[in-house]
Protein backbone atom coordinates (compact mmCIF):
# COMPACT_ATOMS: atom_id res chain seq x y z
CA UNK A 1 0.00 0.00 0.00
CA UNK A 2 1.55 3.36 -1.00
CA UNK A 3 2.49 5.74 1.80
CA UNK A 4 3.04 9.31 0.58
CA UNK A 5 6.13 11.14 1.80
CA UNK A 6 7.05 14.82 1.81
CA UNK A 7 10.11 17.00 2.21
CA UNK A 8 9.47 19.43 5.04
CA UNK A 9 11.84 21.55 7.14
CA UNK A 10 14.89 19.79 5.79
CA UNK A 11 13.72 16.21 6.26
CA UNK A 12 11.78 13.57 4.35
CA UNK A 13 8.80 12.63 6.50
CA UNK A 14 5.39 10.97 6.03
CA UNK A 15 3.07 13.44 4.33
CA UNK A 16 0.71 13.28 7.32
CA UNK A 17 3.41 14.89 9.49
CA UNK A 18 4.09 17.87 7.20
CA UNK A 19 2.03 20.75 8.61
CA UNK A 20 2.31 24.55 8.60
CA UNK A 21 0.92 26.97 11.16
CA UNK A 22 -2.07 29.15 10.39
CA UNK A 23 0.04 32.31 10.82
CA UNK A 24 2.48 31.27 8.09
CA UNK A 25 3.05 34.30 5.85
CA UNK A 26 2.63 32.36 2.60
CA UNK A 27 -0.72 30.99 3.73
CA UNK A 28 -2.00 34.47 4.56
CA UNK A 29 -0.55 36.44 1.62
CA UNK A 30 0.20 34.00 -1.21
CA UNK A 31 3.96 34.65 -0.89
CA UNK A 32 5.19 31.37 -2.35
CA UNK A 33 6.27 29.91 -5.66
CA UNK A 34 5.87 26.34 -6.84
CA UNK A 35 6.35 23.82 -9.62
CA UNK A 36 4.39 20.82 -10.83
CA UNK A 37 6.44 17.82 -11.93
CA UNK A 38 4.81 14.81 -13.55
CA UNK A 39 5.90 11.32 -12.69
CA UNK A 40 4.75 9.01 -15.48
CA UNK A 41 4.32 5.30 -14.75
CA UNK A 42 5.93 2.83 -17.16
CA UNK A 43 4.46 -0.58 -16.27
CA UNK A 44 6.84 -2.51 -18.55
CA UNK A 45 9.87 -1.15 -16.72
CA UNK A 46 8.13 -0.89 -13.33
CA UNK A 47 9.43 2.66 -13.14
CA UNK A 48 8.08 6.16 -12.68
CA UNK A 49 9.80 8.64 -14.98
CA UNK A 50 10.02 12.22 -13.72
CA UNK A 51 9.76 14.42 -16.80
CA UNK A 52 12.21 17.30 -17.26
CA UNK A 53 12.66 17.52 -13.52
CA UNK A 54 15.82 19.63 -13.63
CA UNK A 55 14.19 22.22 -15.90
CA UNK A 56 11.31 22.53 -13.44
CA UNK A 57 13.68 23.13 -10.54
CA UNK A 58 15.61 25.67 -12.58
CA UNK A 59 12.37 27.54 -13.23
CA UNK A 60 11.57 27.31 -9.52
CA UNK A 61 14.88 29.04 -8.80
CA UNK A 62 14.01 31.82 -11.25
CA UNK A 63 10.61 32.26 -9.62
CA UNK A 64 12.34 32.54 -6.23
CA UNK A 65 14.51 35.36 -7.54
CA UNK A 66 11.47 37.30 -8.71
CA UNK A 67 9.65 36.89 -5.38
CA UNK A 68 12.73 37.46 -3.17
CA UNK A 69 12.66 33.94 -1.75
CA UNK A 70 15.77 32.12 -0.53
CA UNK A 71 16.18 28.69 -2.10
CA UNK A 72 18.48 26.92 0.36
CA UNK A 73 18.82 23.66 -1.58
CA UNK A 74 20.86 23.22 -4.77
CA UNK A 75 19.21 22.02 -7.97
CA UNK A 76 21.09 18.72 -7.64
CA UNK A 77 19.84 18.26 -4.08
CA UNK A 78 16.24 19.00 -5.09
CA UNK A 79 16.49 16.34 -7.81
CA UNK A 80 17.76 13.81 -5.25
CA UNK A 81 14.91 14.65 -2.85
CA UNK A 82 12.31 14.28 -5.61
CA UNK A 83 13.53 10.81 -6.60
CA UNK A 84 13.65 9.67 -2.99
CA UNK A 85 10.11 10.85 -2.28
CA UNK A 86 8.79 8.97 -5.31
CA UNK A 87 10.68 5.80 -4.47
CA UNK A 88 9.74 5.79 -0.79
CA UNK A 89 6.07 6.57 -1.45
CA UNK A 90 5.62 3.41 -3.49
CA UNK A 91 3.05 4.49 -6.07
CA UNK A 92 2.62 2.37 -9.20
CA UNK A 93 0.67 4.95 -11.20
CA UNK A 94 1.07 8.47 -12.55
CA UNK A 95 1.98 10.93 -9.82
CA UNK A 96 2.46 14.64 -9.37
CA UNK A 97 5.24 16.28 -7.35
CA UNK A 98 4.67 19.74 -5.93
CA UNK A 99 7.86 21.54 -4.79
CA UNK A 100 7.24 24.89 -3.18
CA UNK A 101 9.39 27.65 -1.69
CA UNK A 102 7.44 29.83 0.69
CA UNK A 103 7.72 32.65 3.20
CA UNK A 104 7.65 30.51 6.33
CA UNK A 105 7.78 33.25 8.98
CA UNK A 106 4.71 33.44 11.18
CA UNK A 107 4.27 37.17 10.74
CA UNK A 108 1.44 39.53 9.92
CA UNK A 109 2.15 42.30 7.42
CA UNK A 110 2.31 42.70 3.66
CA UNK A 111 5.91 42.55 2.41
CA UNK A 112 8.53 40.28 0.87
CA UNK A 113 11.66 41.42 2.71
CA UNK A 114 12.85 40.42 6.18
CA UNK A 115 11.07 37.06 6.17
CA UNK A 116 12.39 33.50 6.35
CA UNK A 117 11.97 31.04 3.49
CA UNK A 118 11.56 27.27 3.51
CA UNK A 119 11.27 24.58 0.85
CA UNK A 120 8.70 21.80 0.86
CA UNK A 121 7.78 19.05 -1.58
CA UNK A 122 4.95 16.52 -1.62
CA UNK A 123 3.57 13.79 -3.86
CA UNK A 124 0.05 12.80 -4.87
CA UNK A 125 -1.46 10.43 -7.45
CA UNK A 126 -2.53 12.38 -10.52
CA UNK A 127 -4.45 11.05 -13.49
CA UNK A 128 -5.75 12.92 -16.56
CA UNK A 129 -6.50 16.61 -15.95
CA UNK A 130 -8.66 17.05 -19.07
CA UNK A 131 -10.23 14.49 -21.39
CA UNK A 132 -7.35 14.03 -23.82
CA UNK A 133 -9.08 11.60 -26.15
CA UNK A 134 -12.35 13.48 -26.41
CA UNK A 135 -10.82 16.95 -26.40
CA UNK A 136 -11.76 20.09 -24.49
CA UNK A 137 -14.61 22.52 -25.04
CA UNK A 138 -13.31 25.99 -24.18
CA UNK A 139 -14.79 29.35 -23.28
CA UNK A 140 -13.14 32.76 -23.65
CA UNK A 141 -13.09 34.05 -20.10
CA UNK A 142 -14.32 37.46 -19.00
CA UNK A 143 -11.40 37.44 -16.55
CA UNK A 144 -8.22 38.90 -18.05
CA UNK A 145 -4.81 37.33 -17.55
CA UNK A 146 -2.76 39.13 -14.89
CA UNK A 147 -0.18 41.52 -16.34
CA UNK A 148 3.55 41.37 -15.62
CA UNK A 149 3.23 44.71 -13.85
CA UNK A 150 0.61 43.17 -11.53
CA UNK A 151 1.83 39.69 -10.60
CA UNK A 152 4.69 38.41 -12.82
CA UNK A 153 3.18 35.57 -14.90
CA UNK A 154 6.56 34.02 -15.74
CA UNK A 155 6.89 33.13 -12.05
CA UNK A 156 4.64 30.39 -10.67
CA UNK A 157 3.41 32.43 -7.73
CA UNK A 158 0.75 30.74 -5.62
CA UNK A 159 -1.28 33.92 -5.29
CA UNK A 160 -1.62 34.39 -9.08
CA UNK A 161 -3.73 31.25 -9.34
CA UNK A 162 -6.77 33.04 -7.95
CA UNK A 163 -6.86 34.61 -11.41
CA UNK A 164 -6.86 31.14 -12.97
CA UNK A 165 -9.42 29.77 -10.51
CA UNK A 166 -11.88 32.55 -11.34
CA UNK A 167 -11.56 31.79 -15.05
CA UNK A 168 -11.75 28.00 -14.67
CA UNK A 169 -14.84 28.09 -12.46
CA UNK A 170 -16.58 30.58 -14.75
CA UNK A 171 -15.96 28.26 -17.70
CA UNK A 172 -17.14 25.12 -15.96
CA UNK A 173 -20.25 26.72 -14.47
CA UNK A 174 -21.10 27.83 -18.00
CA UNK A 175 -20.85 24.25 -19.25
CA UNK A 176 -17.33 24.25 -20.71
CA UNK A 177 -14.24 22.24 -19.78
CA UNK A 178 -11.63 24.98 -19.71
CA UNK A 179 -11.10 28.72 -20.01
CA UNK A 180 -9.02 30.68 -22.50
CA UNK A 181 -7.78 33.95 -21.04
CA UNK A 182 -7.03 37.16 -22.92
CA UNK A 183 -4.49 39.71 -21.78
CA UNK A 184 -5.25 43.35 -20.99
CA UNK A 185 -4.92 44.23 -24.71
CA UNK A 186 -7.50 41.61 -25.68
CA UNK A 187 -5.02 39.18 -27.23
CA UNK A 188 -4.94 35.45 -26.50
CA UNK A 189 -2.73 34.61 -23.52
CA UNK A 190 -3.26 31.08 -22.19
CA UNK A 191 -5.67 28.71 -20.47
CA UNK A 192 -6.26 28.65 -16.73
CA UNK A 193 -3.23 26.39 -16.38
CA UNK A 194 -2.03 25.69 -19.91
CA UNK A 195 -0.24 27.26 -22.84
CA UNK A 196 -2.19 27.35 -26.09
CA UNK A 197 -1.24 26.60 -29.70
CA UNK A 198 -3.19 27.01 -32.92
CA UNK A 199 -2.49 25.27 -36.24
CA UNK A 200 -2.89 27.32 -39.40
CA UNK A 201 -1.62 26.30 -42.85
CA UNK A 202 0.44 23.48 -41.39
CA UNK A 203 2.38 25.63 -38.90
CA UNK A 204 2.09 26.08 -35.14
CA UNK A 205 1.39 29.53 -33.73
CA UNK A 206 1.52 30.43 -30.04
CA UNK A 207 1.47 33.66 -27.97
CA UNK A 208 4.74 35.30 -26.92
CA UNK A 209 6.03 35.77 -23.35
CA UNK A 210 5.00 39.43 -23.70
CA UNK A 211 1.39 38.23 -23.82
CA UNK A 212 1.71 37.35 -20.10
CA UNK A 213 2.07 33.61 -20.49
CA UNK A 214 3.92 31.24 -18.23
CA UNK A 215 7.00 30.13 -20.16
CA UNK A 216 5.93 26.50 -20.25
CA UNK A 217 8.27 23.51 -20.15
CA UNK A 218 5.69 21.29 -21.84
CA UNK A 219 5.22 23.98 -24.49
CA UNK A 220 8.99 24.07 -25.11
CA UNK A 221 8.95 20.28 -25.41
CA UNK A 222 6.18 20.34 -28.01
CA UNK A 223 7.93 23.05 -30.04
CA UNK A 224 11.08 20.91 -30.17
CA UNK A 225 9.21 17.71 -31.03
CA UNK A 226 7.24 19.45 -33.77
CA UNK A 227 10.42 20.80 -35.35
CA UNK A 228 12.70 17.78 -34.97
CA UNK A 229 10.25 14.93 -35.51
CA UNK A 230 7.55 16.41 -37.75
CA UNK A 231 9.42 19.23 -39.50
CA UNK A 232 6.77 21.73 -38.36
CA UNK A 233 7.92 25.22 -37.32
CA UNK A 234 6.41 27.26 -34.50
CA UNK A 235 5.80 30.99 -34.75
CA UNK A 236 5.47 33.05 -31.56
CA UNK A 237 3.26 36.05 -32.21
CA UNK A 238 0.21 38.00 -31.10
CA UNK A 239 -2.98 35.96 -31.61
CA UNK A 240 -6.44 37.51 -31.68
CA UNK A 241 -9.55 35.88 -30.24
CA UNK A 242 -11.22 35.42 -33.60
CA UNK A 243 -8.22 33.46 -34.88
CA UNK A 244 -9.30 30.74 -32.48
CA UNK A 245 -12.56 30.46 -34.41
CA UNK A 246 -10.89 29.89 -37.77
CA UNK A 247 -7.91 27.77 -36.69
CA UNK A 248 -7.43 24.40 -38.35
CA UNK A 249 -6.55 22.87 -34.98
CA UNK A 250 -6.02 24.05 -31.41
CA UNK A 251 -4.35 22.30 -28.51
CA UNK A 252 -3.24 23.13 -25.00
CA UNK A 253 -0.07 22.06 -23.23
CA UNK A 254 0.95 21.85 -19.59
CA UNK A 255 2.32 19.56 -16.92
CA UNK A 256 -1.20 18.73 -15.80
CA UNK A 257 -2.87 18.82 -19.22
CA UNK A 258 -0.08 17.11 -21.20
CA UNK A 259 -1.13 17.80 -24.83
CA UNK A 260 -4.91 18.25 -24.92
CA UNK A 261 -6.87 18.91 -28.13
CA UNK A 262 -9.37 21.77 -28.13
CA UNK A 263 -12.42 20.81 -30.17
CA UNK A 264 -14.65 23.82 -29.54
CA UNK A 265 -14.23 27.50 -28.61
CA UNK A 266 -17.20 29.65 -27.62
CA UNK A 267 -19.60 27.08 -29.10
CA UNK A 268 -17.80 27.10 -32.45
CA UNK A 269 -16.21 23.80 -33.57
CA UNK A 270 -12.46 23.82 -34.18
CA UNK A 271 -11.90 22.33 -37.65
CA UNK A 272 -14.31 19.40 -37.93
CA UNK A 273 -14.87 19.33 -34.19
CA UNK A 274 -12.44 16.46 -33.59
CA UNK A 275 -8.74 16.34 -32.59
CA UNK A 276 -6.74 17.21 -35.70
CA UNK A 277 -3.95 15.18 -37.38
CA UNK A 278 -1.03 17.34 -36.24
CA UNK A 279 -2.33 17.40 -32.69
CA UNK A 280 -2.72 13.62 -32.68
CA UNK A 281 0.83 13.10 -33.97
CA UNK A 282 2.21 15.41 -31.27
CA UNK A 283 0.16 13.66 -28.60
CA UNK A 284 1.48 10.24 -29.60
CA UNK A 285 5.07 11.51 -29.66
CA UNK A 286 4.71 13.30 -26.36
CA UNK A 287 3.30 10.34 -24.46
CA UNK A 288 6.06 8.05 -25.72
CA UNK A 289 8.64 10.63 -24.65
CA UNK A 290 7.35 11.23 -21.11
CA UNK A 291 7.17 7.51 -20.31
CA UNK A 292 10.76 6.94 -21.38
CA UNK A 293 9.82 5.07 -24.57
CA UNK A 294 11.63 7.35 -27.04
CA UNK A 295 15.42 6.75 -26.89
CA UNK A 296 16.31 10.15 -28.40
CA UNK A 297 14.65 12.02 -25.55
CA UNK A 298 15.23 9.65 -22.65
CA UNK A 299 17.64 12.17 -21.10
CA UNK A 300 14.52 14.20 -20.21
CA UNK A 301 13.25 11.33 -18.05
CA UNK A 302 14.66 10.60 -14.58
CA UNK A 303 13.82 7.08 -13.36
CA UNK A 304 12.44 6.52 -9.86
CA UNK A 305 11.93 2.84 -9.10
CA UNK A 306 9.54 1.71 -6.41
CA UNK A 307 11.32 0.15 -3.47
CA UNK A 308 10.40 -3.46 -2.80
CA UNK A 309 10.49 -3.04 0.96
CA UNK A 310 9.52 0.17 2.68
CA UNK A 311 11.87 1.45 5.35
Amino acid sequence: MPTPYAYFRGEIVPLSEAKIGIMTHAFNYGTAVFEGIRGNWNADEHTIYLFRMREHFERLARSCKILMLDLHESIDRLCEIAVEIVERSGYEEDVYLRPMVYKSSEAVGVRLHDLESQTLMFITPFGPYLDIEKGARCHTSTWRRVDDTGIPPRAKVTGIYVNSALAKTEAQLNGFDEAIMLNADGHVSEGSGENIFIVRDGMLHTPTPADNILEGITAQTVVQLAKEELGIPTIQRVIDRTELYIADEIFMTGTAAHVTPVIEVDRRPVGDGKPGPITRKLMALYFDVIRGKHPKYKHWCTPARVRVAQG
